[in-house]
């Protein structure tokens, strides 16, 4: 029987190379009136997986960072995010992917 504490550590450390968890540093956000000159790629949205006051804020910073490393895929390397009235629950996760 494997200890719980070995299993927790292990996936911890998977979810490391996750970029859901650690972000995508070859694509940048931008606004849209820094993308004027730039070529649309797609049109990109993500569920996030988590709701709720705890953790909210992590559900879309990891939906987020998913939505770029799709866009990278894509051979984007720029992002723009579908504007959120600030306190706003998020439900969905919008954003254009762009080449600049």
């Amino acid at each position: 029987m494997k200890s719980p504490i070995l299993i927790v550590t292990v996936l911890a450390l998977a979810g490391c190379d996750d970029p859901g968890f650690r972000g995508v540093p070859e694509v940048r956000t931008a606004t849209a009136a820094e993308v004027g000159a730039c070529r649309l790629i797609s049109h990109i949205s993500m569920t996030p997986a988590v709701y709720g006051p705890v953790l909210a804020e992590q559900g879309v910073r990891y939906a987020r960072n998913k939505v770029m490393e799709s866009a990278r895929a894509d051979g984007a390397n720029t992002v723009v995010f579908e504007q959120v009235e600030p306190g706003a629950d998020v439900y969905v996760v919008r954003a254009q992917a762009y080449s600049c």
